[in-house]
């Protein structure tokens, strides 16, 4: 399946599912900023919501992301939900009502009712998403970004990418796509 089959799909859940709860979703990383590689990238989305989501709505939709990411790319899918009120004005670190990448998927599906208790929080990684948003990001569904997102300031963004990149000589040889990837959105600002 390619990719902008599995967003329309993934699009109509979260209509299903989120009801009048969701704002909107919004493509980030490499797909939005045309660099994506089936074989290494991930497919990144935020989704925004209107207020918090009870438990049972997050198993749901938990449930159908997993199923999803099993025909996602090698990398799967990455999402945060995040709500409207910490888009703008712009929250840091921001809070999240729930994250899921292929690094817990198998936390996921041994214990899903202590994933959805307990994967609630704050992500400082999420100020540099939001300025990839603002920047080059896409509208999947819903309002516009210039409406949703405010402005990062340029020191959360920065203590943001620094948070991500402090390892990067020792994560470089593991990992050198995501550590590229990190070190041209800090070129953002500049």
């Amino acid at each position: 399946m390619n990719s902008c089959d599995l967003l329309e799909r993934f699009v109509q859940q979260n209509i299903a599912i989120l009801g009048d709860n969701l704002v909107g979703i919004y493509l980030h990383g490499s797909a939005a900023m045309g660099c994506f590689n089936a074989e290494k990238s991930d497919i990144d989305l935020i989704v925004v919501v209107k207020s918090e989501l009870p438990k049972e709505i997050k198993r749901e939709y938990m449930d159908m992301v997993v199923k999803l990411n099993n025909e996602a790319p090698a990398k799967g899918i990455e999402i945060s939900i995040v709500r409207e009120t910490v888009c703008k004005p712009f929250v840091y670190p921001t809070p999240f009502e729930l994250h899921f990448s292929i690094a817990h998927l198998n936390w996921y599906q041994s214990n899903p009712d202590e994933y959805v208790d307990k994967m609630k929080g704050t992500d400082k990684d999420l100020a540099a998403h939001f300025t990839v948003i603002r920047h080059r990001g896409k509208t999947i569904y819903g309002e516009e970004i210039k409406n949703v997102f405010s402005s990062v300031s340029k020191e959360d963004y920065f203590d943001s990418v620094w948070n991500d990149i402090k390892g990067a000589r020792i994560e470089i040889i593991d990992n050198p796509t995501y550590i590229e990837q990190i070190e041209f959105q800090s070129y953002i600002f500049r």
